[in-house]
């Protein structure tokens, strides 16, 4: 950077902080969420200190120089589009409080970012975990984890509507559930045999706790549900007697789980959709990339061409 010290311009440290106070203030951001943006705001700060630039009046080709300096500490593309959110939405607070009059970043585009593969257990860490559930201490704890898992992995469900589950949806041994999603949405989830018993088992565990009996939760905790946090980390517990790595293991796995393991054996994405209770099937499609020669077998076995033979 032209020899220059790696240093922040003082006018530039008084507006990120500036900033950043009124993110705290405006959006209740987290400290973490803050220290990001502290982050990523300096590294520009710098980099625009280093041309003889501040970001409160760079201009669209001076911060092109900053994308260029990324690029060559080889950044991915993910973290070069975090830091482009942060310059984006800090220049838009600088014209906001008329420190710029002209927001630089609306023409610079943000990197085309991959959406991530979902991260899932295999089929047998999968089974290792209801056999570690199995074997919790006392045994109301081991039969409500192994029903909470098999709830999980059957259905698919979001921590948020297993939370909500209410034991009379159970009391007539159901074939399926009827669950309400995201934005109000409605579907029906089948639960399985091994669901199914396994939650009958702790429905009498359960009714033998007379402060349970008052709860209409299936899994209650005091006076309401068991919380996202309680599910998680019942779930990490489970995960270290299995002897899987816990940091691996939560809600949201499972459910990637069940979905992974679903397609692999030959449900279709329009079905998945409907259980996993998406909105657009798009969402669904990023299980594909879990498996791609999948749908390159599906192509040789099911493409009207894909058996052609010649004529003898």
């Amino acid at each position: 950077m032209l020899g220059k010290t790696a240093l922040i311009n003082p006018e530039d440290n008084i507006h990120i902080e500036g900033f950043l106070q009124a993110l705290s203030a405006d959006r209740a951001s987290a400290a973490n969420t803050l220290a990001a943006y502290r982050r990523d705001l300096n590294d520009a700060a710098t980099i625009m200190h280093g041309i003889d630039k501040t970001l409160h009046n760079a201009t669209v080709d001076d911060l092109r120089q900053a994308i260029h300096a990324w690029h060559l500490r080889r950044l991915t593309a993910r973290s070069v589009a975090r830091r482009l959110s942060a310059l984006r939405q800090f220049m838009g607070w600088l014209v906001e409080d008329n420190i710029r009059t002209d927001n630089p970043m609306r023409w610079i585009d943000s990197p085309s970012v991959p959406a991530p593969a979902p991260k899932s257990l295999t089929e047998n860490e999968v089974i290792a975990l209801l056999k570690a559930a199995n074997a919790l201490e006392p045994e109301w704890a081991a039969v409500r984890a192994r029903a909470i898992l098999e709830i999980f992995y059957a259905t698919g469900l979001r921590v948020s509507e297993v939370v909500k589950l209410q034991v009379a949806q159970f009391r007539r041994n159901p074939e399926s559930l009827l669950v309400t999603g995201k934005g109000g949405r409605e579907r029906v989830v089948p639960l399985g045999d091994a669901a199914k018993a396994a939650v009958q088992y702790w429905i009498e565990i359960r009714d033998r706790n007379a402060a349970a009996l008052m709860s209409d939760y299936l899994f209650p905790m005091g006076d309401g549900p068991m919380t996202r946090h309680q599910f998680a980390s019942l779930l990490k517990t489970v995960a270290l007697a299995a002897g899987i790595n816990p940091d691996r293991v939560s809600p949201h796995v499972l459910r990637h789980s069940f979905a992974t393991h679903m397609l692999n054996r030959g449900a279709d994405l329009r079905s998945l959709q409907t259980l996993l209770g998406h909105a657009d099937i798009t969402t669904t499609q990023i299980y594909t990339a879990t498996r791609p020669d999948r749908l390159a077998g599906l192509v040789a076995s099911a493409h009207p061409l894909a058996t052609k033979t010649q004529d003898s």
